[in-house]
């Protein structure tokens, strides 16, 4: 199904397009959570921290290209707003080459530089050599990630949210399958549980990208689409650098606090290595609500629709704050359950470790719901570099902050100073917006 965003009450079309998109990421972290639970609990706590050391260099590396699809969707969808479909099919074909380029060089980078990088992370060398086999074969599913996200990207930005869905689903479904067979039948380990997800990205890159070529005839670019423009590229360049910087800072930030909990050895690690499972499925809905709320806002912007476009920022950001507001309530009275299912009950410490940075990052969601939301809108009414400003700040400070508070209250500081980030950034950034609403918005 399609979605002419333009048309239509509001919040009603916000709200369904963005459903499949929140059904599919809650899919997609379920190739992280497979691994989590199933590596948790047959191999153990030692492997489950190895596992969460690598999940947050795999964000943040991934978070490049994601950053570059993400910064081409909002400017397709302000070619679709504005009927421009030329250019549009010009705009994929300049930005599948960027975007895949930049994917094969940095797996290139990634793998000569394995060393350097676990060094940098601080891992212990109790867990050095399980961290070390799961990127070495993690790293090879790069590229299925980049293309299933960039053919997702430009479903998305044409008002397509469901179809994606479709296949993470299958493909989510095989990770899982694929992670018990290696582990528990064919006991290879922390390896398996990483060639498990590379098969699955495979999968759902490939079925996507046929997909694409055969049922989006309309969008599909000729052989006329493929010239080398110079002003096409700059454009992409203008919207997916910014993007992408502001993707890779907001991850590099969690990278180092990743860093500062290794620090902290294998009981932390494994707490936070669950916990963060349960934190980034929980604002999930928060997150993917902002992406369509970008598409929203593009198309109008494109289309010139300045009420609509006003409306649409008040009432995005009472549904977010509503939606941010129960799953921190739901996060914080289901905090120990929910480590219980990643963790084993009669590993208390790492169960409580977990527990308490749900707690006190969880009831906070509301501050990352509308960073969220202003990401978005920054992204799409040509002003991207907000967003970078934005996650500059947030992550930033909150960096700053955990390096600073640690030292005095332990892995408490850590957790403390996340919310503090993200309510700092989303004052300056609704400041700004309605100190210059009347020169942002067409």
């Amino acid at each position: 199904m399609y979605y002419d965003l333009t048309k239509g009450p509001i919040t009603k079309n916000l709200i369904l397009f963005s459903l499949p998109m929140i059904a599919g990421d809650l899919l997609q972290q379920f190739y992280n959570i497979a691994d989590t639970l199933i590596v948790s609990r047959f191999i153990g706590s030692h492997a489950l921290a190895a596992v969460g050391s690598a999940y947050a260099l795999m964000t943040f590396l991934t978070s490049i290209f994601i950053g570059l699809a993400m910064g081409v969707s909002s400017l397709l969808s302000i070619d679709l707003g504005k009927q421009e479909e030329e250019r549009l099919k010009s705009t994929i074909v300049h930005s599948f080459f960027l975007i895949m380029s930049i994917t094969i060089i940095l797996t290139i980078l990634v793998y000569l530089g394995i060393n350097p990088i676990l060094h940098f992370l601080q891992i212990p060398q109790s867990l050095l050599y399980g961290t070390q086999t799961y990127l070495l074969i993690i790293f090879s599913g790069m590229i299925a990630v980049a293309l299933y996200n960039f053919i997702t990207c430009i479903l998305r930005a044409v008002g397509n949210s469901l179809t994606p869905l479709y296949f993470l689903g299958v493909s989510a479904l095989i990770n899982i399958i694929l992670d018990l067979v290696f582990i528990i039948v064919f006991h290879m380990g922390i390896g398996g549980a990483a060639l498990a997800t590379v098969i699955a990205q495979y999968i759902s890159a490939i079925e996507i990208t046929l997909y694409f070529c055969k049922h989006c005839q309309a969008y599909m670019p000729r052989k006329r689409h493929c010239h080398y423009d110079s002003q096409i590229l700059s454009e992409i360049t203008k919207y997916s650098l910014f993007t992408c910087l502001q993707q890779s800072c907001m991850n590099f930030g969690i990278l180092l606090i990743q860093r500062l909990v290794d620090s902290f050895g294998a009981i932390t690690m494994a707490g936070f290595a669950a916990a963060v499972k349960i934190d980034t499925f929980a604002y999930l809905p928060v997150q993917d609500f902002g992406n369509a709320f970008s598409t929203f806002i593009a198309q109008n912007f494109g289309a010139h629709h300045k009420e609509r476009l006003r409306s649409g920022i008040k009432i995005a950001t009472c549904v977010s704050a509503l939606f941010s507001l129960i799953l921190s309530l739901l996060v914080f009275i289901f905090a120990k359950p929910l480590m219980m299912l990643f963790v084993k009950a009669h590993e208390v410490q790492v169960i409580s470790s977990g527990v308490r940075y749900l707690r006190i990052e969880g009831a906070f969601y509301i501050g990352i719901g509308c960073l969220f939301l202003l990401y978005g809108l920054y992204r799409s009414i040509d002003k991207p570099q907000m967003s970078l400003v934005l996650t500059i700040i947030s992550l930033g400070l909150r960096v700053i902050l955990a390096y600073a508070f640690a030292p005095i209250w332990g892995e408490v500081g850590i957790w403390v100073s996340i919310p503090i980030g993200w309510f700092i950034a989303d004052t300056f950034g609704y400041f700004y917006y309605l100190r210059h609403r009347a020169t942002l918005l067409p």
